[in-house]
């Protein structure tokens, strides 16, 4: 075996676990949900395939609305988590002392420690009838009653933006982190404002990683489950409880599984579009950010 046949082989142990894990848990099951979503029942433990489940979903208002209702809360999330997580970023990567990131950074992980679930019950017992921000207000006189600040739209925004922020923090400080204080002084050298600078230099070189960023908080947002259900209630209109209600409640698995592959259609739609007016490509995205 020569060096570059040995350097080869060497390379393809060291990347079949990266294959095994993209093949087995990622591309095997999405193919068997398409197969399934596929199938129709005929009869007991008999099917055909066909596209009738996809017909179903189109004739069926409250589903697609409910996609369509998804995906633009989706991206308002996302949009808010751009505008809260850029300045932030930006402190961490140009304006805090070398010393300082780490610690920082490390503030940004914080919310991680605990789960999913244990973030929504702590927002619950903030906004809840008789929680902390009710008792507080009460307290000081602001209101005469108890203030039920659950179950709306605007409370599982803030949960879901505080969920996903951090994934679009990391992203935007590597790739600031790596751009030259000197494109900054030479702008404002020649003249230009702190905003012009902004604008001109520091979105520009920023750019692989806001999208970067775009993209995982949009698709962790999409398929969010626990924080629409939890703080949105009955009131909630979220597509991942229409998946889980097929699979779980009605034991529907055709109608389950045509629902979920809409959800990645969908989403995997929209991160193109997005990629496309950004003048964007995936690899350089991935690379940069």
């Amino acid at each position: 075996m020569t060096s570059t046949d040995a350097r080869r082989f060497f390379l393809f142990l060291l990347l079949m676990p990266f294959f095994l894990w993209i093949g087995v848990l990622i591309v095997v099951p999405q193919l068997g949900i398409l197969m399934v979503s596929l199938r129709e029942k005929v009869g007991p433990g008999e099917y055909v395939f066909g596209i009738a489940n996809y017909v179903d979903f189109l004739r069926e208002p409250i589903y697609w609305n409910t996609l369509l209702r998804t995906a633009v809360t989706s991206i308002f999330v996302t949009f808010l988590a751009l505008i809260v997580g850029f300045p932030v970023a930006y402190y961490i990567a140009k304006v805090a002392r070398h010393r300082s990131r780490a610690a920082l950074f490390l503030l940004c992980l914080v919310p991680l420690w605990v789960s999913d679930l244990v973030r929504a019950f702590g927002w619950i017992i903030l906004l809840r009838e008789t929680g902390v921000v009710s008792s507080v207000l009460q307290a000081t006189g602001l209101v005469s009653g108890p203030v039920e600040l659950l179950y709306n739209d605007a409370t599982v925004i803030v949960g879901l933006v505080y969920t996903v922020v951090l994934f679009m923090i990391v992203p935007l400080v590597s790739t600031l982190d790596g751009m030259d204080d000197s494109l900054i002084e030479a702008g404002l050298n020649l003249g230009g404002s702190r905003l012009t600078v902004f604008r001109r230099i520091v979105i520009p070189y920023a750019m692989p990683g806001i999208v970067a960023g775009c993209i995982i908080v949009f698709m962790m947002t999409a398929g969010s489950y626990l924080t629409p259900v939890l703080l949105g209630g009955k009131n909630s209109m979220w597509f991942t409880e229409q998946i889980y209600e097929q699979f779980i409640t009605r034991y529907n698995w055709e109608a389950g599984a045509t629902f979920g592959v809409l959800l990645l259609a969908f989403t995997s739609a929209v991160v193109w579009v997005g990629l496309r007016l950004t003048g964007q490509n995936l690899a350089s995205t991935v690379a940069k950010g």
